[in-house]
């Protein structure tokens, strides 16, 4: 049976905290606290752009438009 701990702490006793550890650890927290603010910035994106508007033929149509504006292109 696994019990969970919680502690409050504050900024300034993170902060503490965080200067005891090694460069390597750091460098370890670092990019762990990277990919949760990459993950929350790409999820709130993914919000702005969902839509119930599109489906597979709106999309394909309009791929299609676009690769026939690129193959004029391209012939001209």
């Amino acid at each position: 049976m696994k019990t969970a701990l919680q502690i409050d702490l504050t900024f300034d006793q993170v902060l503490s905290i965080v200067k005891q550890l090694s460069k390597e650890e750091k460098l370890k927290l670092s990019k762990e606290l990277e990919k949760e603010v990459i993950d929350s910035r790409l999820s709130r994106l993914m919000d702005t752009f969902k839509t119930d508007e599109l489906d597979l033929k709106t999309l394909s149509e309009e791929v299609e438009i676009v690769r026939q504006q690129f193959y004029d292109k391209k012939s001209n």
